[in-house]
């Protein structure tokens, strides 16, 4: 199945990404496989490059961008992908507003402490909302991340430069 074919039918619940998990099965998934697991988050947040970490993802090209601005179920999908994210990194949505939940801590939220993989995610989340038509909410999550962040972590200024960077 060629690319575009591929991550539509996957974002549309039809087709199962590498492994075998439909988009479902993803968001049902534990924070601690989220957090322990590297290959899934190339799917639901596809960008235009290929991944160090995952090379069988799908890339975001201008056929599937196209698709996402003409298709709000794929919108949808995605948000709800957000949503899933935003739980396991201890936060909520409601609309465009992005907060924190009750139980943001440093010492359960590893996003928090300066670096690592989950900043890297972050980039990836902010910048495909962005190129996926979804621009209010890229920017909702970019300024949430950035204020948070910095009130309840030790997040560093080269996370923030990328996240600023990402939209």
């Amino acid at each position: 199945m060629e690319n575009d074919t591929r991550l539509l039918a996957f974002y549309r619940g039809e087709s199962p990404d590498h492994k075998g998990r439909l988009l479902e099965d993803i968001w049902a998934l534990s924070p601690f496989w989220l957090e322990h697991t590297h290959d899934y988050i190339q799917w639901l947040f596809p960008i235009p490059e290929a991944s160090r970490f995952n090379s069988f993802a799908p890339l975001l090209t201008p056929a599937v961008q196209a698709a996402f601005a003409n298709d709000e179920r794929l919108r949808h999908h995605q948000q709800r992908s957000l949503d899933v994210m935003l739980n396991f990194l201890g936060l909520t949505r409601d609309g465009n507003v992005i907060t924190a939940q009750p139980t943001l801590s440093i010492q359960t939220h590893i996003w928090l402490k300066a670096g690592g993989h989950n900043h890297l995610r972050i980039t990836r989340m902010i910048r495909s909302l962005a190129l996926c038509h979804q621009p209010t909410l890229a920017r909702a999550l970019q300024q949430a991340v950035i204020e948070i962040g910095k009130q309840h972590g030790v997040v560093s200024e080269t996370s923030v430069r990328y996240w600023q960077e990402a939209f």
